[in-house]
């Protein structure tokens, strides 16, 4: 062959004798084929040969299997970020018409797309507290589609009863989705509480450092699974092999990070509980917080991202969010160092006034998400910019 062609034409070497110990980067889009028939019929189902990269790749489908296995799924679709899955999700699953229930507490992300449904495809949403199962019950129409919560909420940490609501749900026919971000696998695993899909922004505590987006979808069920998969072939939103190589990554450090989040979390909390310039902590470890006792009865832990309201209102806001330095301001929670926001002007800045008074949101409220760093050296912080 003439140089141009070898430049081309280089083949991967074959294996012999010897595993890697890490997954493999498969960073191609097509795989080739020598029989016509296995390339179309690798076309037409989830579990064929790897085909292109947006039907299947091999180190997203090894993501995939372990955050399935993490989660007792039975299957994983890995997307290419978190509000990539909620949008696979509802438009996946949802038509004109539909209508869903949902609890009121939820990431500001979702508020929106609920919004967009409504307003497109009259896709109405009803919302309940996550507390109460016969409100739950009352709210399921003959055109409920979807029971839609968080295992502990986006960002008042409200903790919905999961075991209940999803009997519920399943007793009238409806799928239930958990939002299961901030408890990650470790804290919980929904579908052994009765949960049919389970869904993550990999982006968080999965990927756990603050450099990859992502987002993935876990099911109990397999024929939903597939009916999902053929919808993400069409809509696109699938992961990057790069980015779920570096959530693989990051899944070997999650019980060791989990533990130490929280073990950070439960000092800072207590500390802000305890300062004159706080007003209110809302972290579900508290004995004080609402969620407490039920978060208690299905969870091994309450997370490292909370809230907590200050005295002197959205000025003391301002004010932290500029004196803080080694903690950061910025979006997004889940990776080693700890971060602050505000959430009525950021991550729940599409909500109107009273949908904020709704969902427990303040004026004043901010957001921290608990790194792993030494826990003096956060408090230190807090303290010279709270004085």
């Amino acid at each position: 062959m003439h140089p141009d062609t070898r430049a081309v034409h280089v083949s991967a070497p074959a294996l012999s004798g010897s595993t890697p110990l890490s997954v493999p980067l498969y960073q191609t889009s097509s795989f080739a084929f020598e029989d016509p028939a296995v390339l179309a019929d690798s076309m037409t189902r989830p579990d064929g040969a790897y085909v292109y990269s947006r039907f299947g790749n091999p180190t997203v489908r090894a993501f995939e299997q372990a955050l399935a296995d993490l989660e007792g799924g039975v299957a994983a679709l890995a997307t290419s970020s978190g509000m990539g899955a909620i949008n696979l999700l509802l438009h996946g699953l949802l038509r004109t018409g539909d209508h869903l229930v949902a609890q009121t507490s939820l990431y500001g992300g979702t508020y929106a797309v609920l919004r967009d449904l409504a307003a497109r495809y009259g896709i109405e949403t009803t919302y309940v507290s996550g507390h109460d199962a016969d409100e739950v019950r009352a709210a399921i129409r003959p055109r409920t589609r979807l029971l839609y919560l968080e295992t502990i909420s986006n960002p008042t940490g409200h903790v919905s009863d999961l075991p209940a609501l999803a009997a519920v749900a399943r007793a009238a026919g409806v799928p239930t989705v958990v939002d299961n971000t901030f408890a990650s696998p470790v804290h919980c695993r929904p579908i052994s509480h009765g949960v049919d899909i389970v869904l993550h922004s990999t982006t968080k505590y999965l990927g756990g450092h603050s450099d990859v987006t992502g987002g993935v979808l876990v099911f109990a069920d397999e024929a939903r699974h597939r009916e999902l998969w053929e919808h993400a072939v069409e809509f696109g939103a699938v992961a990057d092999p790069f980015a779920a190589w570096l959530a693989i990554r990051g899944l070997h450090t999650l019980p060791l990070r989990m533990r130490r989040h929280e073990e950070n979390a439960a000092t800072v909390a207590n500390w802000l509980a305890a300062h004159p310039a706080v007003s209110a902590v809302h972290w579900t470890g508290l004995a004080d917080h609402p969620s407490h006792a039920i978060a208690g009865k299905f969870l091994s832990g309450y997370g490292a991202a909370f809230c907590f309201d200050l005295a002197g209102g959205f000025d003391a806001g301002v004010a932290l969010s500029r004196r803080v330095r080694l903690i950061r301001l910025a979006p997004s929670l889940g990776g080693t160092s700890t971060l602050i926001l505000h959430p009525a002007s950021t991550s729940h800045r599409q909500l109107a006034e009273h949908e904020l008074r709704a969902a427990g949101i303040g004026a004043g409220m901010i957001r921290i998400a608990v790194g792993i760093e030494h826990p003096d050296d956060l408090l230190a912080d807090l303290d010279q910019a709270l004085d």
